[in-house]
């Protein structure tokens, strides 16, 4: 008998299988993050710029849509691939983007108040402002304990691992301390606003000396065990993160605590702004010039796009919110131009990461499985997308 055979046709000739939402990880909130921070930002410059209210407007939109259709989506991943999700949990490259779903949601509430207002109307905007911030909030208390115990009882993790993505669960609580003062005002006088200007206080602290304690290892990781992969390059600007959101956290709560405080503390409160600010900016552009230099060796070496490219943009959101809070406590002309400096580049940055990542879409390749990017020696897999 002859045995008729038909040849199995080729793996690059297999139809690649169609993308969905089994691979949509949390690091996507970092999308959101980055665009609504464009907004926010450029709501706190200390200049106005003919027409920018109006493309400010329009970012805004695209932010709270883009949230919208992310939370669902993410629904969708969790509802029909569960086991995935909690993959994400168990696994220490991923398990840190959690915060980003915290800061998206203050992201776009804190822009709602600050450019949605015009689109909105003042109370919806409040509303919005007001349930997004709780429901962030308690989001990223949850995730700045969380993430840190699965990091310590769960998670497997080599030495010399260590990332600036570490950073991400805890820099949330730091994000609702920012946006917070701004909800100060609404609040009735008296108890309601005094604990709502300390309870941000508290939530800058517990985030401020968490950084304090990751960022030393961070920075270890980097001088013996040499640069990042070439795809978590993008993630060093989320040191910037914490610094400059800080710095807006304290100018923020400086404004905010003449109708909260006593008057002593008050005044207390506009000094540690400029005291704690102006040296905290000086080393956010120190590790700015750091980050930069490292990104360009990066390039160099045949760095492609990667979702970790959105850390171009939050983190520098949070500085130049933090120059224009300087520029504004300070009345120095230095600390303007640093802000509209900052925003040209953030502006640049974002229209990269979002180009990027809308091709990426398109094609369907953001949305496959991710591929594990080449580590270097002692370091855990990292992920391209």
């Amino acid at each position: 008998m002859t045995t008729l055979t038909h040849p199995r046709p080729s793996p690059l000739l297999r139809p690649l299988p169609r993308p969905g939402v089994r691979h949509l990880g949390p690091n996507w909130y970092a999308a959101v993050m980055g665009t609504a921070i464009v907004a926010g930002s450029g709501a706190a410059l200390p200049v106005r710029v003919p027409g920018l209210r109006g493309a400010l407007e329009m970012v805004w939109g695209l932010a709270a849509l883009a949230l919208i259709v992310l939370v669902v989506a993410r629904a969708a991943h969790w509802g029909r691939h569960s086991d995935q999700a909690r993959r994400h949990l168990a696994d220490p490259a991923v398990a840190p983007f959690y915060g980003c779903l915290a800061m998206a949601l203050l992201a776009v509430g804190g822009a709602t108040l600050s450019v949605g207002a015009g689109v909105i109307g003042e109370p919806a905007a409040v509303a919005v402002d007001a349930v997004l911030w709780v429901v962030g909030t308690v989001i990223g208390l949850a995730a700045a304990a969380g993430i840190p115990y699965l990091m310590v009882t769960r998670h497997s993790i080599a030495p010399g691992s260590a990332s600036p993505v570490w950073l991400l669960p805890v820099v949330a609580p730091m994000v609702s301390a920012a946006l917070g003062p701004a909800l100060v005002p609404r609040l009735p006088a008296g108890q309601w606003r005094e604990a709502m200007l300390l309870g941000c206080y508290a939530m800058f602290g517990m985030s401020l000396l968490a950084v304090l304690i990751m960022l030393p290892v961070v920075f270890g990781r980097l001088v013996h065990h040499g640069p990042l992969p070439l795809a978590l390059t993008p993630t060093l600007f989320l040191v910037l993160g914490p610094l400059g959101q800080s710095t807006t956290a304290v100018g923020n709560l400086a404004d905010a605590a003449p109708g909260a405080v006593a008057a002593p503390h008050a005044h207390a409160a506009a000094s540690f702004a400029v005291l704690y600010g102006v040296p905290v900016t000086g080393f956010a552009l120190l590790w700015l010039a750091l980050a930069t230099a490292m990104t360009v060796r990066a390039f160099r070496g045949g760095m492609r796009f990667a979702m970790t490219w959105w850390g171009f943009t939050f983190p520098v959101g949070t500085c130049v919110t933090g120059a224009a809070g300087l520029a504004r406590h300070t009345g120095l002309t230095a600390f303007t131009y640093l802000a509209v400096g900052l925003y040209a580049l953030l502006v640049v940055a974002w229209a990269v990461a979002a180009s990027g990542t809308l091709r990426g879409l398109f094609s369907g390749r953001l949305l496959r499985a991710p591929l594990p990017a080449p580590a270097a020696p002692g370091s855990a897999t990292v992920r391209t997308t």
